[in-house]
């Protein structure tokens, strides 16, 4: 392969991801995150996969949009930036086991209960979001 065709190449990419720019909007922002669950889909559990180096530079996008358009304030809480993604993902209170239960939910929405490493990692990872945002 040679300097053209991955050129080619790259141009296909961005056309389809956006990978020359940064994410300028939502519509955007929503085609780059269905086109990455593409590509997890695609390269399935395999780490070696090549695909997943693309994952992470459409995700590397992704994150500075989502960083740029829409921040968390800098005075949520644990409890606040829970009940967000909590919202944001149509979820009820039943529905983290990564948490516990619904009772144990509750008391860390009202900020009762702190949150544990273990549980915080489960979240981020569920969430894909970074611990800083969920700790106190």
């Amino acid at each position: 392969m040679n300097v053209k065709d991955v050129a080619a190449h790259w141009v296909a990419l961005h056309e389809a991801l956006g990978l020359g720019r940064p994410i300028g909007d939502d519509a955007e922002y929503e085609r780059a995150l269905a086109a990455v669950d593409e590509l997890v889909d695609a390269a399935g559990t395999d780490e070696e996969d090549p695909l997943w180096a693309l994952v992470a530079l459409a995700g590397d996008r992704i994150r500075a949009y989502e960083d740029r358009a829409h921040p968390w304030p800098d005075t949520s809480t644990p409890a606040q930036v829970l009940a967000t993604l909590i919202e944001q993902h149509g979820l009820r209170q039943g529905d983290l086991p990564e948490v516990g239960s619904q009772g144990v939910v509750s008391e860390v929405l009202a900020g009762r209960r702190q949150l544990n490493a273990r549980q915080i990692a489960a979240l981020c990872r569920r969430f894909g979001v970074p611990a800083e945002t969920l700790l106190p």
